[in-house]
């Protein structure tokens, strides 16, 4: 992989959703510390008064919830008003909804999609202007190990990976010759509030506690547990889009990387398998 390039020596500016608390939270403070350029965006913006006081006159925080379109583009407007430019947009803002399919309420389920893909999608697509006519700047996706393999009682919560991971290749294809890229960040588990306040739950399906009641309980084990470092997952995304070529996929921590690897050998064996059965389906 090439080696960063050198940093902006004229601060570049972050645009990053969701940074109350979590990853959000980590690499905006790793941000400030670079001594770059920082629009911090939450739905309740007083908790971001700490990240402003660490550099007032580098850190603009801002009102934003992404499921609501005027929001947004009233927030990148404000953004390009205070700093100019936005030279990397991070798409954190997100939430994990917990249940079986049959389980989950349809306006739950709208919920989370409208939230991790459209909220995602809506921001893109209001800084992409700017991106284009600087022919350059990072969009960074804030993915999932979940965005390559669904875990028992996260099938929503990957399924809006499964779609971000999908839509972010195909932009990183229309917008590689503007000089934009794109990098699909997936992280393992980290130690954040991720499997604390961050997570929704559905009423249970008698039929299925056999199998998610187990998961569950796996999954809030976790919490404080958890191997990931944010401050070092941090500096992972900072290094990545200094780079020359930046990833367009970068699995964070040893336990994403391992059942990603696994995950990936199990498909092209599955491949294998059936091989057989699907290839002869052509005309002759």
């Amino acid at each position: 992989m090439p080696s960063p390039s050198t940093p902006s020596t004229d601060g570049t500016v972050w645009f990053v959703t969701g940074t109350s608390t979590g990853l959000g939270r980590a690499l905006a403070e790793e941000v400030i510390a670079d001594g770059d350029r920082l629009v911090a965006t939450a739905r309740e913006p007083r908790t971001l008064d700490n990240l402003v006081a660490l550099a007032p006159d580098r850190v603009l925080a801002l009102p934003l919830d992404v499921t609501d379109p005027a929001a947004v583009r009233l927030a990148v407007d404000s953004a390009l008003k205070e700093f100019g430019r936005i030279d990397v947009l991070v798409n954190n803002a997100g939430y994990a909804l917990r249940g079986a399919l049959e389980e989950l309420p349809e306006g739950e389920l709208r919920r989370q999609f409208d939230t991790n893909v459209f909220g995602a999608v809506d921001v893109t697509r209001a800084v992409l202007p700017t991106l284009r006519a600087q022919r350059s700047g990072c969009i960074v996706q804030m993915s999932s190990v979940g965005g390559v393999m669904a875990a028992l009682g996260g099938t929503a919560y990957a399924g809006t990976k499964f779609a971000l991971e999908g839509l972010s290749e195909g932009l990183a294809a229309e917008v590689a010759h503007l000089g934009i890229h794109v990098v699909i960040v997936e992280p393992g588990p980290f130690r954040t509030d991720f499997t604390g306040r961050s997570v929704r739950y559905a009423d249970p399906i008698d039929d299925y506690r056999e199998v998610l009641d187990p998961a569950k309980e796996q999954f809030l084990s976790m919490h404080g547990n958890q191997p990931g470092d944010p401050a070092r997952a941090a500096r992972a995304i900072i290094t990545a889009t200094r780079m020359d070529h930046p990833p367009l996929r970068l699995p964070l921590g040893a336990n994403s990387i391992d059942r990603i690897r696994e995950r990936l050998n199990q498909r092209l064996l599955d491949v294998d398998a059936v091989e057989g059965l699907g290839r002869p389906t052509d005309f002759d």
